[in-house]
Parts: structure tokens; C-alpha cells; sequence
């Protein structure tokens, strides 16, 4: 008679060989009808899951056609953020604005524009609110939420600053960069 642990072993010896059964099942969701109508020929590059002390806070997704690590202002891109909590729009600003003093030097004047453009900018947020920003080489950032357009930011620096808070090599959360970046070329 073999001993349980020998199964119980070579079970987990197959699922580390093979990965879950449920990621080889893992169908590949439709785009949204902006990323649909923006961007045509995206395509997933990377998923994460944002998380603070163990709690789900929202589910990031990086779309584009294709777009290089080392300089991802250079194309046009998409990152969708579906929420799992409830977050007021000025408190979402507040936290934008300290993440994007990371990715490089901001004046004051700069940083005083930047957070009184997205506290009147960014809604409330609830679960199950989806916001996509669109990346848009020399021009700035458009916002949909929840599959409507709802402000445009015409300043490509505010771009490259707000997107390099997932996206930057001097991000906070250099995991959740790499799970975005995963399709991305160098």
C-alpha cells in the first residue's frame, strides 16, 4: 500500500510541473468598447492586483498594440483599473500625486496644478467602478469611467508622470510594474 503523502507529493509535484489546471483554462476577456474604439489592435501585455495589507484594492490591466519597457511613453496604451473598494476622487488624487513624486522631480508649482487638476477630475470611486486612462504620445492622458469619456489632461509630462505610478522603474510596487510589463518588449 503506497502512503497518502506519496499522492498528496506527487500531486503538488504536478501542479508545480503543469501550473493549476484553472490558468490553463484562463480565456483571454474581450477588450471594452473604448479600448475597442482607441485602441483596435490591443491586446493584454499584463494583469496585477493591487493589495494593501492584504486587502484587494482594485485590478489593473496594461493594453496596447505594442509597447517597449524602457520607454513606455513612446506608444499609445491603455491601463484599466476595475476597483474593489470604495475610494473618494480627491483622496485618489492626494495618493496620485505622492506616487508620481517617484517617478522623477516635480516643481511645486507643477505639483500644486497636477493635484488640483485631478481633485476636480477624478470621481468617487465604488466595487465594480472601472476607470481606463489612455496613453497619448505628445498629447496627455483621456479618462473613461466605466466605458464613458470623462476628462482629457492635454499635458504629456502629466502623462508620463500619472502612468509611471505602475509603470515607472522607481514605482512603489515593482511586482505589480513587472505582471503589467509582462508582454511588453525591451
Amino acid at each position: 500500500m503506497i502512503p497518502y503523502r506519496f499522492w498528496i507529493s506527487l500531486a503538488l509535484c504536478a501542479t508545480v510541473l503543469t501550473g493549476p489546471p484553472a490558468l490553463a483554462e484562463t480565456v483571454q476577456p474581450a477588450l471594452t468598447a473604448e479600448v475597442k474604439a482607441e485602441l483596435p489592435d490591443a491586446r493584454t501585455l499584463g494583469t496585477s492586483r493591487m493589495r494593501f495589507f492584504g486587502i484587494n484594492v482594485y485590478d489593473a490591466k496594461l493594453l496596447a498594440a505594442a509597447l517597449k519597457r524602457s520607454d513606455y511613453t513612446a506608444s499609445a496604451f491603455a491601463l484599466e483599473l476595475l476597483y474593489m473598494r470604495s475610494f473618494d476622487g480627491p483622496a485618489i488624487a492626494d495618493r496620485s500625486i505622492k506616487e508620481m513624486r517617484r517617478v522623477g522631480s516635480i516643481s511645486p508649482e507643477k505639483e500644486k496644478s497636477w493635484l488640483e487638476t485631478m481633485r476636480k477630475s477624478f470621481p468617487d470611486v465604488k466595487s465594480g467602478d472601472r476607470i481606463t486612462a489612455f496613453h497619448k504620445p505628445g498629447v496627455g492622458i483621456q479618462f473613461f469611467i466605466n466605458g464613458i469619456a470623462h476628462t482629457s489632461i492635454d499635458d504629456p509630462e502629466f502623462s508620463r508622470f500619472f502612468f509611471g505610478i505602475w509603470l515607472s522603474p522607481n514605482t512603489s510596487e515593482p511586482k505589480m510594474r513587472a505582471e503589467l510589463l509582462a508582454g511588453a518588449s525591451d
